[in-house]
C-alpha cells in the first residue's frame, strides 16, 4: 500500500479517538462538581459579578437562561479543531492558552529528551550485552540492575531523589558540584541554549533564516539541573528494556539464520551487528516509543515534584484551577501527540522487519 494512502486512512481513523478523548474530558471537567466562577470570584462576590462571569464563561445566554450542554460541546470541540484554545480562565487570566503552552513547552521538552536519551543510552545496550552473556555474572548483573529500576515507583523514586539533592540531603553537594545550579524551579540558561548567527541580514524573505550555535556553558547547566528528574522519568522504560531486549537477543541469537550466518563463516561481529542486533530491536521498538507516552504522564508528576514549569505542571495547576480552556488544549494536543507516534511506530516497523508491509499488496 502506498505510504500516502496509508497515511491517510490513519489519520481519518484517529478523528474517532481524538473525538473520544476530548469527548470523555469535557463530560468529566463540565458535569464534575469544579466550579471555576467561585476559583476566580471568591467567596465574595456578588450575584451581578457572578452572573457576568458565567455569560463571559458562556454557561448562560444574555437572558440569564443555562445554555444546552450539547450547545457547549459543539463549541468547546469546534474551536479545538481549529486550533482555537482561547484565553485562561484561571492560571493567568485572558491570556492566551497557546502562550501559555509555548512558554512552558521548552522545559518539557528538555525534560523529555534527555529522559529518553538516558534510558535509550542505559537500557538498550545494558539489555542486548545481558543477552549476549547469557546466564553469567555479568547477565544477572544486568538483568537484576533492570529489575531494581523497574520495580521502583516513579513517584517514590522522584521523592527520595528531590529530597536527597535539597539542603540538608546526603547529595546536597550535587548542587554546587562543578558548577552551582538550582534543584527545583527552571534556570535562565534554559533559554539561552543557543546562539543564532544571522547569515541573510539585509536579504529579502530570507533575513528571518539563521544558524543555532549551542552555547557549551548553559547547556551543562541545563543538562545538570534536569538530570536527576531525567533519570526519574526514563526509569520505568529502563528497565523494561534491558528485559525486552535480553529475551529478544536470546531468541534471536538461537534462530536457524544465525546458525546459517555461523555456518557461512561470517564473524561474530557481523552476525551481531547484522542479524541479532536488527532483529532485537523489533520487539524493542513497542516499549521505544511507549516511553513518549510515559513522559505525558510520568511529566505532571515528576514536574510538580521538582518544581519544574513545564507543560505537566501547567495540566496539574490547570486542572485544581480549574482552568477549562487550558485542559482542553492540553489533552487535545496529548492526543494528537500519541496519534503521530503511534504512526510513527508503524511506519518504522515497515523499515526495521521487511516482512512486514503497511497492508495488503495490490
Amino acid at each position: 500500500m502506498n505510504r500516502g494512502i496509508y497515511l491517510l486512512k490513519r489519520f481519518g481513523l484517529a478523528i474517532p479517538v481524538m473525538l473520544f478523548g476530548v469527548t470523555l474530558s469535557f463530560l468529566i471537567l463540565y458535569l464534575g462538581p469544579i466550579d471555576p466562577v467561585g476559583s476566580i470570584l471568591g467567596r465574595q462576590a456578588t450575584a451581578a459579578d457572578i452572573r457576568q462571569l458565567r455569560m463571559e464563561l458562556n454557561y448562560i445566554d444574555a437572558a440569564g437562561n443555562p445554555i444546552p450542554l450539547w450547545e457547549q460541546y459543539f463549541r468547546v470541540v469546534g474551536d479545538l479543531f481549529v486550533l482555537d484554545f482561547g484565553n485562561s480562565w484561571t492560571i493567568q487570566r485572558e491570556t492566551p492558552v497557546v502562550e501559555l503552552i509555548i512558554d512552558r513547552m521548552p522545559a518539557t521538552l528538555w525534560l523529555g529528551f534527555w529522559s529518553v536519551v538516558i534510558a535509550l543510552g542505559i537500557g538498550v545496550p545494558l539489555g542486548l550485552y545481558a543477552g549476549l552473556r547469557a546466564n553469567t555474572f555479568r547477565d544477572y548483573a544486568s538483568s537484576g540492575f533492570g529489575i531494581i529500576w523497574r520495580a521502583m515507583p516513579n513517584f517514590w523514586l522522584a521523592v527520595i531523589i528531590s529530597g536527597l539533592i535539597t539542603a540538608g540531603g546526603a547529595l546536597e553537594f550535587y548542587r554546587t558540584a562543578i558548577v552551582e545550579t538550582k534543584v527545583s524551579g527552571t534556570p535562565d540558561e534554559l533559554g539561552n541554549l543557543f546562539t543564532n548567527i544571522d547569515i541573510f541580514t539585509g536579504v529579502p524573505y530570507l533575513e528571518l533564516l539563521f544558524i543555532p550555535v549551542p552555547n557549551p556553558g548553559p547547556w551543562f547547566v541545563a543538562f545538570k539541573w534536569i538530570l536527576p528528574a531525567a533519570l526519574v522519568l526514563g526509569s520505568s522504560s529502563m528497565g523494561n528494556e534491558v528485559r525486552i531486549g535480553r529475551t529478544a537477543v536470546l531468541e534471536s541469537i538461537n534462530s536457524k539464520y544465525v546458525e546459517t550466518a555461523k555456518a557461512k563463516g561470517l564473524s561474530s561481529r557481523r552476525i551481531i551487528g547484522k542479524h541479532v542486533g536488527r532483529n532485537a530491536v523489533i520487539p524493542l521498538l513497542p516499549v521505544i516509543m511507549g516511553e513518549f507516552y510515559l513522559l505525558i504522564g510520568g511529566s505532571v508528576l515528576v514536574e510538580a515534584v521538582f518544581g519544574i514549569n513545564g507543560l505537566g505542571n501547567l495540566f496539574f495547576n490547570a486542572v485544581l484551577g480549574p482552568d477549562i480552556p487550558l485542559v482542553m488544549a492540553l489533552v487535545f494536543i496529548f492526543i494528537v501527540i500519541q496519534i503521530l507516534f503511534n504512526i510513527s511506530q508503524d511506519l518504522l516497523y515497515t523499515y526495521i522487519d521487511p516482512r512486514i508491509s503497511l497492508g495488503e499488496s495490490e
